[in-house]
């Protein structure tokens, strides 16, 4: 009997472990399957091109189920031994403002709107998964400040704006080198001198234009090479410099490669995906924008982001020339501000500065039927990510805070204070402050991570590519650098305190490229990004591409997350070469950590010569 039984237990033993086999194998048959499906690619090797499909378009295929599964047994899927690089036409590629892609897909923007600029993402299927290459000659970036009066002019081989704005001072061709005087359309002598004079025309102490520390965030719309930005930060102004990617297309590529705070974006059909109420100071010169089109609702998204009497600088021919065309325009605008309750607070010369009100009571005392209505009480006013403009004025709210600046402290103070939005967003001031106590000291030991190959002023642009409260940025503060703070969607209520710290920031999906060119930040810190990214079901490969598009060679990244995150990027790191330097430890648990969590930080090469391109 105990032989018997001996053998019923081997037989069910084996029976099992066939079963087992057939599993791994239906599992390993159902990966490989999904690998050569129509529209997905593998890249293991550069064959993968043999089999007649188009290797720069789509993402790396994989099927989620089969790698949880694995992951949790402790295997990993074959991760490309190299990854392709792009076609040297694609150096200067922004896959979500490419004009190409509208003529591909045949879209039909309202040219009139400016449509054609906003945003346009590749669908799943036309995705680059290839990695950007820089132009030929590429060469290290000068660093900041040297940056921003000279850039090397084989890292942007376009010489079109000197030639275009030679009587303007924007730029000049010298040598290998493309210099920036310090001009612009309507400061032909220099920014500075240009500050100096809007200062004066408000009657600011000392001719100062920060009015000691209450004059912080300025968005600088039509900004060009963004010199007016440039040479406010000598006044401790940080400005969002913005511009579309129009015929003057490489003028925002210009700004950052100077180590200017900068993005493309425009005026639009779509809200500036910044919370109301963000800047103090709204700058337009010769921005060459028909702010009366629509009802004026690209004055009126003006006025949501502008604080309670915010200032709005306009030099346009409008403001001073007497011929009957503009001063039609002249008269139309002078109409549609009065009634959106703004004032002439001065005019000078070119230059005109309107002030916004300070409190509803204007708009409650206009005649019924005054146009442009007041917006619903129900509307978000910082709903920004992909929320059409609407043509009405954003009334203050009871809770909002009545006060000039929204009751914000003088700059650098405000950059550590609780600002008072933070009950908006459920946030304590005690969370806040220990908030910003963890990331100094994350930060701390970050820079104690890459001491040995950091050197002085190799880092100016960063981003925070999740921004929470700001406290990364604020770390920083006694570093030359600035910060591009980006919170999710999700998370995008959280962006308003960025605003309030005197930082600058926006709203983006990284499910999507980010509006920027390639190569121009130092710095990526990712925390947590990856871990939300494989939550919503999009590519974390498709992601690293991303960020290597927007990584400067010999950047660095940061990436902070969960183990299983880690292990599975640390497997692409010599794909993208990203090997220059790398560091990988077990941080500090603190109040923010979410469970286990690993710190990689690696550096990219700078690859030109020697690499096969598709």
């Amino acid at each position: 009997m105990k032989q018997k039984n001996e053998q019923i237990h081997t037989t069910r033993l084996l029976t099992y472990l066939l079963i087992g086999l057939i599993g791994v194998l239906g599992l390993v048959c159902l990966y490989y399957g999904s690998s050569v499906a129509p529209g997905s690619r593998r890249y293991d090797d550069t064959d993968s091109r043999l089999d007649g499909s188009d290797p720069v378009f789509g993402g790396f295929s994989r099927n989620r189920d089969l790698v949880d599964l694995l992951d949790e047994q402790g295997y990993y899927l074959e991760v490309p031994k190299s990854i392709p690089i792009c076609d040297m036409k694609y150096s200067e590629l922004i896959p979500c403002l490419d004009r190409n892609l509208i003529y591909q897909l045949k879209l039909k923007p309202n040219l009139t709107v400016m449509e054609h600029y906003e945003r346009h993402c590749p669908p799943p299927e036309r995705r680059y998964n290839c990695l950007i290459p820089p132009p030929k000659g590429y060469k290290i970036p000068i660093r900041w400040p040297a940056s921003r009066d000279e850039v090397w002019k084989a890292n942007i081989p376009h010489t079109h704006l000197a030639e275009e704005k030679s009587d303007q001072h924007w730029m000049v061709v010298d040598g290998e080198k493309i210099k920036f005087p310090g001009g612009g359309t309507h400061f032909h002598y220099g920014a500075d001198k240009y500050i100096v004079g809007l200062a004066q025309m408000l009657k600011f102490p000392g001719d100062k234009l920060n009015n000691g520390g209450h004059i912080r965030n300025v968005l600088d719309v039509g900004c060009g090479v963004a010199s007016f930005g440039a040479y406010l930060l000598h006044h401790d102004i940080i400005a969002m410099s913005l511009a579309p990617n129009d015929v003057h297309e490489n003028q925002i590529q210009f700004a950052l490669e100077r180590g200017i705070p900068s993005t493309l974006g425009v005026l639009g059909t779509k809200r500036l995906p910044y919370p109301s109420r963000s800047f103090e100071l709204a700058h337009c010169s010769r921005c060459r924008i028909d702010w009366l089109q629509r009802d004026g609702i690209l004055l009126l998204e003006l006025d949501r982001l502008l604080r309670p009497g915010g200032y709005f600088a306009y030099s346009s021919p409008e403001a001073y020339e007497q011929d009957p065309e503009n001063r039609k325009i002249w008269n139309a605008m002078y109409s549609l501000l009065k009634r959106m309750c703004w004032k002439v607070v001065a005019k000078r010369g070119q230059t005109v500065m309107w002030s916004k009100p300070l409190s509803n009571s204007c708009y409650l005392k206009r005649d019924p039927g005054t146009l442009p209505p007041l917006c619903n009480s129900s509307d978000d006013q910082d709903a920004s990510w992909n929320v059409s403009m609407k043509a009405c004025i954003t009334p203050y709210s009871a809770r909002m805070h009545k006060e000039r600046w929204s009751g914000l402290l003088p700059w650098p103070q405000r950059l550590t204070a609780a600002p008072p939005r933070l009950e908006e967003i459920g946030v304590s001031s005690e969370e806040f402050h220990e908030d910003t106590k963890i990331w100094h000291f994350r930060v701390i030991e970050y820079w104690k991570q890459m001491k040995s190959v950091i050197q002085k002023n190799s880092i100016r642009n960063v981003m925070d590519m999740n921004s929470n409260l700001g406290g990364f940025a604020t770390a920083l503060k006694d570093k030359d650098v600035w910060v591009m703070n980006v919170a999710s969607v999700k998370m995008s209520a959280r962006l308003k305190i960025i605003y309030d710290r005197g930082l600058i920031g926006t709203v983006h999906d990284w499910c999507e490229a980010f509006s920027t060119y390639p190569r121009t930040y130092d710095l990526l810190h990712a925390w947590a990004v990856f871990s939300e990214i494989k939550e919503r079901g999009c590519s974390p490969e498709d992601f690293l591409i991303e960020m290597d598009r927007i990584l400067r060679p010999d950047g660095f990244v940061i990436i902070r997350d969960k183990h299983s995150v880690i292990n599975y990027i640390q497997k692409f790191i010599t794909a993208l070469r990203w090997d220059g330097w790398l560091s990988e430890v077990e941080p500090r648990t603190d109040a923010l950590t979410g469970g286990e969590e690993r710190v990689l930080i690696a550096r990219k090469k700078l690859w030109t010569d020697g690499f096969m391109t598709i």
